[in-house]
Formats: C-alpha cells, structure tokens, sequence
C-alpha cells in the first residue's frame, strides 16, 4: 500500500516544473533568512539549503525594490546550475506581489493583508451588500494579479495565517477556525472563478490544536464547495530545539498520517538547513501511520469531534521498530502519540525504549502533550522561524528568552522577528518580544505594545521587568 495514493486527491499545481499535489510526492520547503537586497547571501543560502533537500525556496519580497532582485537571485542560481523553484513571500504589499510574479515560479499572499489593510482588532459591522461590495473590491486587485501570474506561469499560494487575520474577516467570521478558513476560500474562489489552477493553499497557527483542526475544516469545505487545491502544511513559529521539533511533528505529522498534506514546512529558529531532515523524518514516520491506519480503516480526514476532558483513556504506550536514532525516534513518537492526543485520546501516553534515557523520555513525552494542548509543563514560547525581515539576532535571543522564563509555565510568550505577524500573534500570547527596527525590540503586553523601540541588549531584562511588575513572575 502506498501512502501518496491515500492522500486527499488534488488538482495538482505546477511550480516551475515540480508537481504539488497528490499522487506526486509531498514536497519538502523552507525559507531564507537572508535579506533579499543582498544578492550574494540570499543566492549562497539558497545553495545551501537545496544541498540540504529543499525543494522549493521562498524569499521575502516587502517591497518592490526587493521583488526586483528576485530576477537577479534566479539568474546567479541559474548560472549555479540551481533549478530548485523559487517563491516569494509578500505581505501588505500587492506591487510586490505584481513585480515578484514576473521572476520566480510561485508568489504567496497572505489574505489578511493582500487587499484589507493589516489588522487594529477593530470591530466593523457590514451588511450583507456591503460585505459583497467588499469582495469585488478584492476581485478588481486580485484578478489582474491572477492573470499576470497566469501570463508568466507563475503559481501562487493563498497564505492564511492566523496571526494576521484581517479586522474584516475577524469581525463576520471570529478570530477562529471559521474566520481563518473563510479567509482562505473567498481567494480560492476567485481562483476557480478565473479558471486559474495553480494554486496551493495553507492555514498556519503557532498552537497546534487550532492548525490541525482548522486544516481539517478547509479540506472539508473545499471538497463541500468541489475545490482540490493541494495544502501546505506547517506550524507557524514552532521554535526551536525539542520543542520546535515536536510541535511540527505533532501538527504536521498528524495531517499527513490523515492523508492531509501536500508540501510541508518544518519551520525552525535556527539555520534554515536544518528543517529539511526533519521534515523528512515526519513524512517517513506520518505515511507509516497513514498506510497502517488504512489497513485498519482508521483515517480521520474530517475534523474530530471535541474530547472529553472528564474521560480518561486507559495508557497509550507504543514501541517503534527499525529506529535506532534518537531523533527519529522522538520524531516518530510524536507524529503517533501527538496523532492520538489530538483525536481525542485522554490518558497516559508512554514510548518503550532503550536508546532514550529515563529523564530524555520524560522530557518527550511532556513535550508530546504540551505541544498538543493538553497540559504545560514549561512556559509556552512561540517563536518565528526568521526571515528577511528580521530586525534582530532570533536565534541568540530566544535561547536567552528561554533561559529566562521557560519556569514561568502559566505564560505564553512570543518571540517575533518583525511586525508583519508579531501583533497578530500578541493576541494569544501574554507577552511578546517583537523586532521594531534594525536591533531594537517593543514588548507588548497581550496585544498593547508597552514598551517601543528600546536596544536589543535591554530587552531581556526589560521584559523581566514587565512580568514581576504585572505580579506574573511566580516561580514553582
């Protein structure tokens, strides 16, 4: 039995030649950290992660100007013999979008901020006739975006992220499942209005429990509506280490063993090298799962019912075999148990092992469960991948971060490189750490911004401050 013929069935998109959507293989992506203006790092970074295994590389494009370099990025790579697609990421700004689809093989919008200004969480009241005036407002910008795509081959993705829903899908639709899948399918719909068909699609949240659950409901809707364009999987500021590893294994792994999932994005704070393997560790060990769960007639495809928190299930404990790696062990074991805590299992969760030492297996098993929402263990510390707009050293700072408040278990945290998601994202956190400028930080209390613009070296300690002075600093 072959797990990419259990897949949802998709109309495929073509992205410079590679094939996403089932039965082609599920396509391992990542992003650069470098900023698109300089050419020559963005071009050796790219290099070095298509030796890693990406096979498609997205860029950051916030204006025009950097759209523009794109040409030159593509051209060097081309002289590099590089034929790994490039994509570009665009937010806020369609004369991006419109000049970035002229050099590279996909663009990604965000619907959040594509043609709705980014978001205030301002409550806006529409009758229905002006909730469709809205649409065509959407209609006139993106069908001509559409058919330059079209003209230069160029496919797109429809970007949805949680964190920067737009104030008016928030205020129709909620800050939810609900509103993150409509977001995505009034574009989808244009989509398939205009005949345009490559296109993929994605649903991103840093907590795994909404993702997964939102993915779910967009597969449902789509097929409801007679739509199959493939999905892009991820969890949107994962972290780092363990916990960065477990919370996409767990998220992403638990899709895929559904047959959800098409092209997949381990997005880790750290070198961008480093979430290919992981990446193919996940889909090795969700396929595994998804070929056994349909021998048993077992696939979940449709979103699970809630779980009961009063049930208790009796243990859960599994063994996997042929693993003789640490690290793919504990990437296999969260894809299994974290697939089982987030279709409802309540119970002890528990992995046979001899490679991991008894502490290591506690640290995963907790690590498991916190990433599927069922109980904190540690402070929950979201943290963006980093990109080119990153204002500030991520990866040196959310250790420091780490070290400093992962004891407070109650809190959320946020680590944000920019501000295209950090305010988004403030809304389920206690507190973030959001770069303002080049090496200056503004903290943020929920979603009010307490502190701007003060120097990296500071903010750490600033934002201890914060936390004892709001009577949060509780050690236990």
């Amino acid at each position: 039995m072959n797990a990419e013929n259990l897949r949802r069935k998709t109309r495929q998109a073509n992205v410079g030649g590679i094939l996403i959507g089932a039965p082609a293989p599920v396509v391992v992506q990542s992003m650069t950290t470098t900023n698109t203006l300089d050419v020559d790092a963005s071009v050796a970074q790219a290099l070095s992660m298509a030796r890693a295994g990406a096979l498609l590389i997205r860029l950051t494009a916030q204006g025009v100007a950097h759209a523009a370099r794109l040409a030159d990025i593509k051209a060097k790579l081309e002289k590099c013999g590089f034929t790994t697609p490039l994509v570009a990421d665009i937010h806020f700004n369609p004369a991006a979008a419109f000049e970035a689809a002229k050099h590279v093989d996909k663009v990604r919008i965000n619907p959040g901020n594509f043609f709705d200004p980014g978001r205030t969480f301002r409550k806006m009241e529409f009758t229905d006739e002006e909730y469709a005036a809205e649409i065509e407002k959407i209609k006139e910008k993106f069908i001509p975006f559409l058919e330059l795509c079209r003209s230069h081959g160029t496919a797109i993705r429809v970007g949805v992220n949680h964190g920067s829903l737009s104030d008016r899908i928030m205020s129709r639709f909620g800050d939810g499942a609900e509103g993150m899948v409509e977001s995505a399918l009034e574009y989808l719909r244009i989509c398939r209005e205009v005949g345009f068909d490559d296109v993929v699609v994605s649903i991103k949240a840093s907590d795994v429990p909404l993702m997964t659950q939102t993915v779910r409901l967009l597969a449902q809707r789509m097929d409801a509506e007679d739509m199959a364009f493939p999905l892009h999987l991820g969890v949107t500021e994962a972290g780092n280490a363990l916990e960065g590893r477990i919370k996409s294994a767990v998220g992403i792994g638990s899709l895929l063993a559904d047959g959800l999932g098409d092209t997949i994005r381990v997005s880790l704070s750290e070198a961008p090298e480093n979430e290919m393997p992981v990446a193919r560790l996940i889909i090795r060990h969700a396929h595994r799962l998804l070929e056994r769960r349909a021998a048993e007639g077992k696939l979940h495809p449709a979103p699970y019912p809630k779980a009961d928190a009063l049930r208790k299930d009796p243990e859960l404990r599994i063994a996997v075999e042929g693993v003789t790696d640490k690290d793919e062990l504990r990437i296999a074991a969260a894809v299994e148990l974290g697939a089982a805590l987030l279709a409802g299992h309540r119970g002890p969760i528990a992995l046979d092992t001899d490679i991991l030492s008894e502490d290591e297996n506690t640290e995963l098993m907790q690590a498991i469960i916190q990433a599927a929402g069922i109980e904190r263990f540690k402070a929950e510390i979201v943290a963006c991948p980093g990109c080119g707009r990153t204002l500030y050293e991520l990866p040196e700072v959310l250790d420091k971060i780490k070290d400093a408040f992962s004891h407070l278990k109650h809190l959320k945290i946020a680590v944000m490189g920019c501000i295209v998601n950090g305010p988004g994202e403030m809304a389920g956190a206690d507190y973030g750490y959001v770069g303002a400028a080049a090496g200056n930080i503004s903290l943020y209390r929920g979603i009010e911004c307490v502190v701007k613009n003060i120097p990296q070296e500071e903010a750490v300690e600033r934002l201890r401050q914060l936390i004892v002075a709001d009577g949060n600093w509780i050690d236990k």
